[in-house]
């Protein structure tokens, strides 16, 4: 499942990206543009904008609240999904990229020290560079998908 989101919807975007949801955030304020990319490439498009009309053959979900749980919650729900597991951190939150597993000592001086010796799998994104590692962070997924009772 591929989503398009528009601006607003920027934190939303990004832990869709967190779940693995190859998810395009939409910065164009161009709807034409947005309903064709939406047909291009097959994608969901995920709005706020209420003044949105349907279009045939796009899928379209009207986000209806401001917080993010309750976001989440509402895109599971509406669209029959269930966060993947093994889908956790397999894209970059900056730019969409599928990440690629690394060999650790090609990534040494381009995390913190620390990370480097504490750590021993790591990810890079292709597109940005950006490397990746199992810490903290997943249990703070864990526990907002918890919360948002969609995990």
């Amino acid at each position: 499942m591929k989503f398009i989101v528009t601006k607003e919807l920027g934190r939303l975007a990004r832990w869709l990206r967190i779940l693995g949801y190859d998810t395009e955030y939409f910065l164009n304020s161009n709807r034409s543009s947005l309903v064709i990319t939406s047909l291009r490439d097959e994608r969901i498009i995920l709005t706020r904008n209420s003044r949105m009309s349907p279009v045939s053959g796009i899928r379209i979900a009207r986000i209806k609240h401001d917080e993010l749980k309750k976001q989440l919650a509402q895109v599971m729900k509406e669209l029959d999904i269930k966060p993947d597991e093994k889908a956790l951190f397999t894209r970059c939150v900056l730019c969409n990229k599928k990440l690629k597993e690394v060999e650790k000592e090609t990534i040494k001086g381009k995390v913190p020290e620390y990370v480097y010796g504490a750590q021993k799998d790591f990810v890079i994104c292709p597109g940005c560079g950006r490397v990746y590692w199992h810490g903290t962070h997943w249990g703070n997924v864990r526990k907002l998908l918890a919360e948002a009772r969609v995990g």
